[in-house]
């Protein structure tokens, strides 16, 4: 009987999450399969997914992070290890204050509201939060709301302080070769990786350490990647995860989760408020200290994925490669260490 419930709470999610995918939901994967799942819980009941569900999208995910980094931007990291610091810094600043804020003013506790404000993925950080004991759905609302501010409103509200601004370009030379990525893809080299990836993450796991599993997944497919070059993962099975995290997490959606939704309006605010002030802080401070342009500081500051902000920096007229790469050191570093964080500090 659990089998024919897993298999129709997949079904919902699927449908539900590539129709959301579909109509440019951003997301929409995860947050698709998350509608599905909680609407056949709330009506049936019968909504249900292994446990185990949360170590298999952990240690997808963990790999997927892990290939994001490239040889070629190695040789950028004493050129941006500054800017980097800085970006790091801002955000760690920006976490742990709006997420010691939201569990001031709100009812969540302290893991979700620290993982509500966590910069990361909008479908890793959800799932790292249900292994963690937090209120998944709640971080993943949260999370959509990061990527919604990072996609859809940042490079608009960037572009019009800029042009207010009346900024010239900038002080030095900008970084514009193209990344070097990987030619490696081929199915021994998937193998390989989530050989490697599954074997870390179950260390990781019995390990003990927070978001273990998530953590050492990510660091033995770096180590694959950036020392052999012998790491892939096709972008159709980082989907397939998103769609099975949306499912678990939808499946442990009750009707009173979904009247408690009006409880995360203060925390909601806190995020925007907390994100656009990190932007042009944390930006300014870039700008002035890095030699960055006023936008290509912004847009360093700006909590997007180093996927979409290739689309947006070339939208907003920054061709600066250095922008690209500092975002995807924001996603491997955030990951790897902010859960390891938020576990101490809330034990």
């Amino acid at each position: 009987m659990l089998f024919i419930h897993a298999i129709s709470t997949l079904a919902a999610g699927t449908l539900t999450g590539l129709l959301a995918a579909k109509i440019k939901i951003p997301g929409g994967l995860l947050v698709g399969a998350i509608i599905g799942a909680a609407i056949l819980n709330v009506f049936t009941g019968t909504a249900y997914m292994p446990k185990d569900t949360k170590l298999f999208v952990q240690i997808i995910a963990g790999a997927f992070i892990g290939c994001t980094a490239e040889k070629s931007d190695i040789k950028r990291l004493p050129c941006i290890i500054k800017p980097a610091l800085i970006m790091i810094l801002g955000f760690l600043l920006l976490n742990m204050s709006a997420g010691f804020i939201i569990y001031l003013i709100s009812p969540l506790d302290l893991a979700t509201s620290l993982m509500s404000a966590v910069p990361g993925g909008i479908s890793d950080t959800p799932i790292i939060a249900a292994d963690m004991g937090a209120d998944a759905p709640k971080v993943a609302v949260m999370q959509v709301v990061r990527q919604i501010l990072g996609i859809g409103v940042f490079p608009s509200l960037i572009l019009l302080y800029d042009n207010k601004a009346k900024s010239k370009g900038g002080y030095g030379n900008a970084y514009t070769e193209i990344r070097t990525k990987s030619k490696r893809k081929s199915v021994p080299a998937l193998i390989c990786t989530l050989l490697a990836a599954a074997v870390f993450g179950m260390l990781g796991k019995l390990s003990g350490i927070s978001a273990g599993t998530f953590v050492f997944a990510i660091i033995a497919v770096l180590v694959l990647k950036l020392v052999f070059d012998y790491a892939f993962i096709p972008k159709r099975i980082k989907q397939g995860a998103q769609l099975i995290s949306g499912c678990y997490l939808g499946s442990t959606v009750t009707l009173s989760d979904i009247l408690e939704i009006r409880y995360l309006l203060l925390p909601l605010g806190v995020i925007i408020a907390g994100y656009i002030a990190n932007c042009f802080l944390t930006g300014a401070v870039i700008r002035k200290v890095c030699n960055f342009t006023r936008k290509e500081a912004l847009l360093i500051a700006t909590p997007a994925g180093a996927s979409d902000m290739a689309l947006i920096s070339a939208d907003i007229g920054v061709e600066n490669t250095d922008v690209i790469i500092l975002q995807v050191i924001r996603a491997v570093l955030v990951m790897t260490f902010f859960p390891l964080l938020i576990g101490r500090i809330t034990v």
